[in-house]
């Protein structure tokens, strides 16, 4: 047991999660569609902060473009790598303040855009 460290699956419906993955593995990653299809568009904001939380694997409060590429493995151990062009433009779609990295708050942002 890792501290209190959340897992995704306490947020989130583990099948929703496979069928959102499986939906985008030969399809080119939308983070928008797959955030809807795994139920976060509907989450408050607070609970959206908390997927955050368990995306930033280096807890440095924000998702820097290296932790971004492999953002699905956040979802589920079976998640593919994005790709460097998908991980450009999820990084565009969300960045709005071009510092290159996301924010808690444009992360939630985006989530809920």
């Amino acid at each position: 047991m890792t501290g209190n460290k959340m897992v995704m699956t306490d947020l989130l419906k583990p099948e929703e999660i496979k069928k959102a993955l499986d939906a985008f593995t030969a399809e080119t990653f939308d983070p928008k569609k797959f955030f809807e299809m795994v139920g976060m568009k509907a989450m408050s904001a607070e609970n959206v902060k908390k997927v955050f939380q368990v995306l930033d694997v280096d807890g440095s409060g924000f998702i820097e473009e290296e932790e971004l590429k492999f953002v699905l493995k956040g979802f589920s151990k079976d998640g593919r790598d994005l790709t460097d062009a998908e991980t450009k433009a999820f990084l565009t779609a969300a960045d709005k303040d071009g510092d290159g990295k996301i924010g808690i708050d444009e992360f939630e942002a985006l989530v809920h855009e």
